[in-house]
């Protein structure tokens, strides 16, 4: 039996006696306060959204089966050794009795059926579903859909672009992807403690309830705190175990790849053509049932499986150069590919006692490959790269790779520890070392030297001095495109702002007027090059599937590529008209806090005539993408900030409960909690809650039920 503590946040404290008791206990908490939200991710691993949500679920259900997704969970889980099997499946039962008890009431549930006018029945948890969950937090959190945008790129407007459209320079000056993390570590010779301490933030979309729960996790074998995926058992990317700690960033690297494949119709399925000729493929059709239609409104889906991976894009009409039939694009992920999702880690870091056994039980991570900080009371830093990616040239994760001659490559991890004696920062630029480099193009230096530089500058020894890393708000996209700014005499008004832009500080601050005028400008400027006639084509539908769309918007991935665009010999000689007609447009625009607001996104808020919980949670904001402190936009679509920091996390080696931590909104997702925004205002003010480790501290919440 698991007996469960809460802090003044209400975050779960859980204790238990042996490891299963606990993975119960922490399966019957989640589905308590997170019924809503494990029961999504639960469907969208199955390809069930739409069953839930209707109409608003249909491109990721049909994604989610092209994938594979659930499959692939069954399989992790059959192919699991004993112990984590058992691990799994006692956090699965945990769930199914606290979906039963609580969660299955959560008021989302209730307001759907009002609003749909019938009710679903929820089915119980199946033991892999939180492998399943697992895999939904990561299956598009990779760098595959990038592979789509160039292709686009290069079927458009010709494989010329494909570099400038990616921001992609050999030596470094890249900026895309835009997501990522920050992490960073202080050797014991760095802090006022002598002991290691780590921090960071991971960055992904503001998902309403949060993306990461808060949650410590104790029994005989270990004492844990750390930031949990709700859904799935342990706490595998960020965490403090007393005796060792450690975090992760993104290593962007090259993890899936895509191969384009020629396909035809061969009696009730398919062949695919590949290195040896045409080959049977593997097709299960489904039927994806959406809420609010009746059966004639319900999806047809065909999963289609080469030799090489899944076609997860729509299949569209073969071009004169493959002489008729089909051609999709399929993507193979190593967790597909051998069975296994990285689950072997989950146990395994909860039992870590230092550096060197953090990193062994990443050992057996597989996606996304990460780079991994750890730490130890001895005083023992490392830094890692693990996960497992195929094992391709740089040049071969450029575009897709033709299926007809290129066979999938064999997987590999990387070997890589190295000891860290003083500082190191990983925000996931792109790495020194060759033997490392397992991306394409990768996120610019810019807040990895910020970083450095604060770091530098500050010499924080002790936690508590780590809000103005976390915080720093200047801008490289602002040095970088106020080189654009024409000198000599303008409209009074395009001179007005120019003027105020090149005596600002760079500061993405929300009570800055020229941080605000700048990002109108920049919107505007993004506007113009979007739609100038050099890139005419690349508006046309891409033909992928819709689920790609927030990866092949064109005006957002314009305004990723802006200063290489902006240099291109098709555009330039139009560039100072468009800047100063861009400034013209923008001299009235507000403070940036004005527009520059935070942008939760729950699911309910795709479901029409539903009221959306996260409304009423538009704080100001400072910071942009590219700043330390990231709340990331679309400039040229919205100055609502929908991804960036979804924590923040320092580690302690010397006391941990000087550790500090925080979350974008709280620990409960039932809109009605009083945990279920109240981190919102010390998140937005940078000021993280300490770690509460003393029980005495704690109040006795409802025990669980027998393991």
């Amino acid at each position: 039996m698991a007996q469960v503590f809460r802090d003044d946040l209400g975050i779960p404290h859980i204790r238990a006696t042996d490891a299963g008791d606990l993975a119960e206990g922490q399966g019957e908490v989640t589905a308590r306060d997170r019924g809503w939200q494990i029961e999504v991710d639960r469907m969208r691993a199955s390809g069930r959204l739409a069953e839930l949500i209707g109409e608003a679920g249909i491109a990721w259900d049909v994604f989610a089966r092209r994938a594979r997704l659930d499959d692939t969970a069954r399989r992790a889980f059959a192919a699991a050794d004993d112990e984590t099997r058992a691990f799994v499946g006692r956090y699965a039962a945990g769930v199914r009795r606290g979906m039963s008890e609580a969660g299955a009431r959560a008021a989302e549930f209730r307001t759907l059926d009002d609003a749909f006018g019938d009710t679903i029945e929820l089915t119980p948890w199946h033991d892999h579903d939180p492998l399943g969950v697992l895999h939904v937090a990561h299956a598009l959190f990779s760098t595959f859909p990038l592979l789509l945008w160039r292709e686009h790129v290069a079927m458009t407007l010709g494989d010329d672009w494909v570099d400038v459209l990616t921001g992609y320079a050999e030596g470094g000056d890249e900026t895309l992807p835009a997501a990522g993390s920050n992490g960073w570590a202080l050797h014991g010779s760095r802090t006022d403690s002598g002991m290691p301490l780590l921090a960071g933030d991971p960055h992904r979309a503001f998902e309403l309830p949060g993306v990461y729960q808060q949650v410590r996790l104790a029994c005989d074998e270990f004492d844990v705190v750390g930031l949990a995926f709700p859904g799935v058992p342990g706490v595998p990317h960020f965490a403090h175990a007393g005796e060792a700690a450690w975090g992760v960033t993104n290593a962007i690297a090259h993890s899936a790849d895509v191969f384009r494949e020629r396909l035809r119709v061969a009696g009730d399925g398919y062949e695919a053509l590949g290195p040896d000729g045409w080959r049977p493929v593997d097709v299960e059709r489904s039927t994806v049932r959406v809420r609010g239609r009746g059966p004639a409104g319900w999806v047809q889906v065909e999963a289609i499986e080469t030799e090489r991976g899944t076609i997860v894009t729509d299949l569209r009409e073969a071009d004169d150069r493959d002489g008729g039939g089909l051609v999709g694009w399929s993507v193979r992920m190593p967790a597909r590919a051998n069975g296994d999702l990285g689950a072997g880690a989950l146990l395994r870091l909860l039992r870590a006692r230092t550096a060197r056994e953090v990193v062994d039980a990443f050992g057996s991570w597989v996606d996304p490959v990460n780079r991994v900080l750890a730490a130890d009371r001895s005083g023992t830093v490392l830094s890692a790269t693990v996960g497992v990616t195929p094992d391709r040239r740089r040049e071969d994760r450029r575009l897709p790779l033709d299926a007809v001659t290129r066979h999938p490559s064999a997987d590999r991890a990387p070997a890589d520890v190295v000891e860290v004696t003083d500082a190191t920062v990983d925000a996931n630029e792109r790495p020194e070392r060759a033997d490392i480099d397992l991306g394409w193009a990768y996120p610019a230096p810019h807040r990895a030297d910020r970083i450095r530089t604060v770091l530098a500058e500050l010499r924080p020894g002790a936690p508590t001095e780590l809000a103005p890393v976390w915080g720093d708000t200047v801008s490289a996209s602002a040095a970088a495109l106020r080189r654009l700014l024409p000198t000599g005499d303008l409209p009074p008004r395009a001179a007005a702002v120019r003027d105020e832009l090149v005596s600002w500080d760079g500061r993405m601050d929300a009570a800055s007027a020229a941080a605000g005028r700048f990002a109108a400008w920049r919107d505007a400027l993004v506007q113009r090059v979007a739609a100038h006639p050099a890139l005419a084509s690349l508006h046309r539908p891409h033909g992928f599937g819709a689920i790609f769309d927030p990866w092949l918007g064109t005006t957002a991935q314009v305004a990723a590529a802006l200063r290489r665009l902006v240099e291109h010999p098709a555009l330039r000689d139009d560039v100072t008209a468009m800047v100063i007609a861009s400034l013209e447009d923008t001299a009235d625009a507000p403070v940036w806090g004005a527009t520059h607001r935070l942008l939760p996104l729950h699911v309910l808020a795709e479901v029409p005539g539903v009221a959306d919980p996260g409304a009423a949670l538009d704080v100001e904001l400072s910071g942009d993408g590219d700043t330390v402190r990231c709340t990331g936009a679309t400039p040229g679509v919205t100055h609502r900030a929908w991804r960036g920091s979804v924590a923040r996390w320092a580690w302690d080696l010397a006391d941990r409960e000087q550790s500090l931590w925080s979350v974008p909104f709280g620990a409960a997702g039932d809109p009605a909690s009083a945990h279920f925004s109240d981190q919102l205002d010390d998140w937005a003010g940078i000021r993280p809650a300490r770690v509460v480790i003393d029980w005495a501290r704690l109040r006795p919440d409802e025990p669980t039920g027998e393991a």
